[in-house]
């Protein structure tokens, strides 16, 4: 169905391995996917061939009109087909403005409905309700959300992805996108209609739909993709994932389906396995496939289902196997995703440890900015300095004081890293991400012949990052080890030929956001040192290059995360590590904030989290502060995030298919808050008991919570399926309600996880659909047991 990526006008797209009918929807085996007609809706022109020509925002602004040489596009991850015209024209609009419109639909039991989105502001998420309409008139409903169309220095990677956008004068190479949402439909009902949400005004953003698109299966489990992913489950082994619906009316269930794959010189490694999949459920089963070095010939490939003794093959035309050599190229990069360590680890600590925590300060609520921004604060954007960074460093420092003053008080003297990685297992995080140097441009880590400004010349003069690797290697070698890595760096002379803006001049006046030249101290205009700098020829190949290679080659890291990509060498380094990596038998994982949208395995949104479950993988980075990942003195003991924040803020991130990347800032000397540390190992002792609801599972297709309902979260493993409850469940004549169709059968065990006495719950369900509701006997004593979490184990027969 899909066979691979082409890049034209630079926009990233899958092409399609299978002829359109004129109903528009796909064979084989009575599959379908049907797009939907929206030019009857069409209100806005997102698609552009020069600057100005339109305008998707209210600012002029537009995507670059791709150039498809079909009116379909096929999701390179769903393998839903779309009605996808692009540039339409001078004239014609392109995509819907929601504003609560209709859509009727043809009556049919159809499985999912996908979307093509985005909106129109930058920094922004947009989100509203869809509303499903049925022939009997039931509804469910669906937050449709979209992350921002374009934002500063790539943080985000779309399902289309777009190298530029044209602005009202001219072009901005930060990348564009257009997001994919797919929502589950009620099972065995008959859909009729489509209402999107009311309109949302232009200064908060507008929420844009390009494409819809529904998905109908057969009666039975229907095979919806076959997706060739270059990951490995052993040597040489390839992970193949095959997307499974279940559009008919019982469960698979017992002792499940078995899929295997045949084809051409093809050979499968054993066979995929599904023990469960009820009603309006889809799941993802990955298959191993031997393959060459090097990529086959696209081939026609079966997917074949055993189930209750029967036969059951879906075929594919034009599939390409094989583990290929990466390179710098973008088509190729783009393929890469975020390793099965990384998606089933779900929760990392992070650290922010630098010279800025020796001035360690950021205000405090409501007023509080990043502490470990101190020196731009106080010598580049007094505009932007809500907090009040300027008068702080007068009066604290005096006038004469220069932000390198710090290095000699940046000591490490209480530093043990034994203790440091101890305490992330004792929290139950799998790994850990440190900055090796932040936008001040000082390595923690031994940066070689490209700078002096590390952390082996001035302060504690030792390879502080080099410390706690070997630590974590020797204490706790089950933690994987990430690097946060800086590409700018705010005051580097050398990095002046790609200084950059990072706000629109007109909202923070000033010069240029990261200038790459020296700071001027605020006070007297005398301009600041930039200690240990070593002058180059070019920052990109002489500083940015190799030290991204020092960290992955010399060091070993698991996980590049990058920050304010910009500028950068990227696809040259990434292209290089992914076949070191392979050779070494390792899978690494790069963050989306490197400056190349398509070299990101996964998102990263900052102090946020979505409202619903995301196909893409995601991370989440907050710190336990209210607001700052370096150390903050000005934060109170009370305000740091206590045990019971961290779990629900973990519990919801896992059942949406995120990862929590949690901050600590330690002091200059190396200690650590102990309120943090406290927090972290309470929490952890509960994270660690109920591990198997958090750790190696999956987010639930049909719903990530219960709308009105408790504060519930949904997990499951193909053993078991899990709820968590996020408040204190509500027992009533002695049973705790579930209303939600969770995927429960006769002979399953129900049992309050980790709790003594919870083994073995009586339970049934009542109603069907979506107004099933799962009854479990459950006493307040029992309940009584639990603090932050209740966890409702269903163990599958």
């Amino acid at each position: 169905m899909v066979v691979g990526y082409r890049t034209l006008t630079g926009l990233l797209y899958a092409t399609v391995g299978a002829v359109f009918a004129a109903e528009s929807h796909l064979e084989p085996s009575g599959l379908q996917s049907t797009p939907l007609d929206l030019s009857p809706f069409y209100n806005n022109k997102a698609f552009g061939t020069y600057p100005g020509e339109t305008s998707f925002d209210t600012l002029g602004q537009s995507y670059p009109a791709p150039d498809l040489g079909t009116p379909y596009y096929t999701s390179s991850d769903t393998g839903i087909v779309y009605s996808f015209p692009g540039y339409t024209g001078p004239d014609k609009s392109d995509n819907v403005i929601v504003d609560g419109q209709t859509i009727t639909v043809s009556a049919g039991s159809y499985f999912s409905a996908s979307f093509l989105i985005s909106e129109d502001k930058q920094e922004a998420i947009v989100s509203g309700n869809v509303t499903f309409t049925y022939t009997d008139n039931s509804t469910s409903v669906y937050e449709l959300r979209s992350l921002d169309w374009f934002s500063f220095l790539t943080i985000n990677r779309g399902e289309l992805i777009f190298p530029s956008r044209f602005t009202a004068t001219g072009v901005d190479y930060n990348a564009s996108h257009i997001f994919e949402r797919s929502a589950a439909l009620s099972p065995g009902k008959e859909l009729r209609a489509i209402s999107l949400p009311k309109a949302t005004n232009a200064s908060d953003g507008r929420l844009h739909v390009f494409a819809i698109s529904l998905w109908t299966g057969s009666s039975v489990v229907d095979v919806q993709s076959i997706r060739p992913t270059q990951k490995w489950i052993s040597s040489g082994v390839q992970a193949v994932e095959i997307t499974l619906n279940n559009a008919g009316s019982e469960c698979v269930a017992g002792d499940g389906l078995a899929l295997t794959l045949s084809g051409d010189s093809l050979q499968t490694t054993g066979e995929g396995h599904l023990k469960r999949l009820c009603p309006g459920d889809q799941k993802v089963v990955t298959i191993g496939v031997e393959t060459l070095e090097t990529p086959s010939e696209a081939i026609n490939v079966s997917v074949i289902l055993n189930y209750d003794g029967s036969e059951r093959k879906t075929e594919f035309s034009d599939v390409q196997f094989g583990l290929m050599e990466w390179t710098t190229d973008l088509e190729n990069l783009a393929k890469h995703e975020s390793p099965q360590w990384f998606n089933d680890g779900k929760y990392g600590i992070f650290i922010h440890w630098g010279p800025y925590a020796v001035t360690g300060w950021g205000n405090s609520s409501p007023h509080e900015s990043y502490a470990e921004w101190f020196w731009w604060y106080t010598t580049h954007h007094p505009q932007a300095d809500a907090s009040d960074f300027y008068d702080y460093r007068l009066r604290t420092y005096g006038k004469d004081w220069a932000y390198d003053d710090t290095f000699p008080n940046f000591t490490a003297s209480a530093y043990d890293p034994k203790e440091w990685v101890d305490l992330i297992a004792d929290a139950g995080a799998k790994y850990f991400v440190i900055t090796s140097k932040h936008h001040d441009g000082f390595a923690i880590f031994d940066p070689g012949n490209s700078s002096n400004r590390s952390a082996l010349n001035y302060g504690p003069k030792r390879d502080l990052m080099g410390e706690l690797f070997d630590a974590a290697a020797t204490y706790q070698p089950q933690l994987k080890r990430g690097t946060y890595f800086s590409l700018p760096e705010w005051f580097n002379p050398d990095f002046g030929p790609y200084g950059f803006d990072q706000f629109d001049p007109a909202l923070v006046p000033g010069t240029t956001s990261w200038p790459g030249v020296p700071a001027t101290n605020p006070y007297t205009g005398v301009v600041e040192p930039y200690t240990g700098h070593i002058p180059v020829d070019d920052f990109l190949e002489d500083v940015m290059l190799p030290q991204m290679n020092t960290l992955a080659y010399t060091y070993g890291t698991d996980i590049m995360w990058c920050d304010c990509g910009a500028s950068n060498v990227t696809a040259t380094f990434a292209s290089s590590w992914f076949n070191a990596a392979r050779q070494q038998d390792r899978q690494v994982a790069i963050n989306s904030r490197c400056g190349v949208a398509q070299a990101a395995d996964f998102d990263t949104p900052e102090y946020m989290r979505f409202g619903s479950a995301q196909r893409r993988k995601w991370e989440s980075n907050q710190g336990m502060d209210p607001y700052s990942y370096g150390y903050n003195q000005a934060t109170p003991a009370e305000a740091y995030m206590n045990a019971s924040t961290l779990i629900y803020t973990l519990v919801d991130i896992v059942s949406k298919n995120g990862n929590l990347l949690l901050d600590i800032g330690p002091r200059a000397d190396g200690s650590i808050v102990q309120e943090e540390v406290d927090r972290l190992r309470e929490a952890g002792r509960w994270i660690k008991s109920h591990g198997e609801a958090v750790f190696d599972t999956t987010y639930w297709f049909v719903q990530s919570e219960i709308p009105g309902g408790p504060d519930v979260r949904f997990t499951q493993t193909e053993e078991a399926f899990y709820v968590l409850f996020l408040e204190r469940p509500v027992v009533k004549d002695g049973v705790v309600d579930i209303a939600a169709p969770v995927p429960v059968l006769e002979g399953d065990k129900v049992s309050l996880l980790a709790v003594e006495g919870g083994e073995k719950l009586a339970w049934k369900v009542i109603g069907q659909g979506s107004q099933t509701v799962l009854k479990i006997e459950v006493t307040d004593v029992l309940l009584d047991k639990e603090e932050f979490c209740w966890v409702f184990k269903i163990g599958y027969a």
